[in-house]
């Protein structure tokens, strides 16, 4: 969905998420409680050292937008309002659009096998949890429309925000 949306954003867009932070980890992070672990069933915790990893890195998305970047947030809210009030902390004075990108259980779960790289039930699994109690301004939903049009409706809702060009400018998209 974030590659998309870049496609037809008309300005240059960075893509930045969740996925982008584990990646950059250490490998060790990736295996113990005090980083983050996934469960064979797909579920997913997280410890201290994972928790000051990510509250540097949201520090630093939050920086990059305030520079004048335009940033495409693709973020996992594992911890549904939680999480989105850390992100708010980090970005508050930014113009920020909220996105939810919804996709029913089956058909999320149906993808992640076809895909093969995620451990399964996880799409299942976190179908619903990663919206619980969350604020949007905006939602999306990819069981039925393809993500290119989903892209076009979310690049609309940005285009109608006029901001000054010095002002950073976020879009998460959980």
């Amino acid at each position: 969905m974030a590659r998309c949306l870049q496609a037809v954003l008309p300005e240059p867009w960075l893509t930045l998420g969740v996925d982008t932070l584990i990646e950059a980890m250490p490998a060790s992070m990736r295996t113990s409680d005090a980083g983050i672990e996934l469960a064979p069933d797909g579920g997913v915790s997280v410890g201290a050292e994972f928790r000051a990893v990510e509250a540097a890195w949201i520090a630093g998305v939050a920086a990059m937008a305030r520079a004048g970047g335009r940033v495409v947030v693709d973020e996992v809210f594992l911890g549904g309002a939680a999480s989105q009030r850390r992100w708010e902390a980090a970005l508050g004075g930014l113009d920020v659009l909220w996105v939810a990108v919804r996709c029913d259980p089956a058909v999320a779960e149906a993808r992640e096998a076809a895909r093969g790289d995620r451990i399964g039930g996880m799409a299942r699994s976190q179908a619903e949890l990663v919206h619980r109690g969350v604020a949007y301004d905006l939602e999306v939903d990819t069981s039925h429309t393809g993500a290119s049009e989903c892209a076009r409706l979310i690049a609309a809702r940005v285009g109608q925000r006029v901001m000054p060009p010095s002002t950073g400018r976020t879009t998460p998209v959980t």
